[in-house]
């Protein structure tokens, strides 16, 4: 674990392994990118914004990737069940605004594909997904590194 470790830590690995483990949590695929982005930040603190912006950037590409997916997938999805329309409304009422969201675990993925099934401008989606995933980012590395810095030791 240690060298994995040492080989985030490095500049020339550290940023690009994290922005494609950032892009990849943002698909549908269960992998989180939180602990990349803590581990190079705590061994690299001076990349902290450079490491917040690369992550951030990942996310957004592949939450754009999702909702790309799921743009695709309208005409493959019939399946309406009175629970899913609930959401569908709440999410043609709320438009773009609702990636906002796309940060939170389980439903933030989807989010952005359904985001996409229901054809919700692709530009807005994108800039509300970088903002809600910006925001997380931060909050989160500034909790582990300041606020309560002995909650997790490298």
């Amino acid at each position: 674990m240690q060298h994995f470790l040492e080989l985030l830590s490095l500049p020339e690995f550290g940023l690009s392994t994290l922005f494609t483990v950032a892009f990849i949590s943002a698909t549908l695929l269960p992998l989180g990118s939180e602990p990349a982005l803590f581990g190079l930040i705590k061994l690299n603190p001076d990349l902290f914004w450079s490491a917040i912006t690369v992550a951030t950037a990942g996310n957004t590409l592949g939450g754009a990737l999702t909702w790309l997916m799921g743009w695709g997938s309208r005409k493959v999805f019939l399946n309406n069940k009175f629970s899913e329309r609930r959401a569908l409304l709440w999410l043609q009422r709320q438009g773009p605004k609702a990636c906002l969201w796309s940060w939170l675990p389980v439903v933030g993925d989807p989010l952005c594909a359904v985001a996409g099934w229901l054809k919700l401008p692709f530009w807005p989606c994108v800039a509300y997904m970088a903002i809600g995933k910006c925001l997380r980012y931060i909050a989160m590395s500034v909790a582990l590194l300041w606020v309560f810095p002995g909650a997790i030791q490298l």
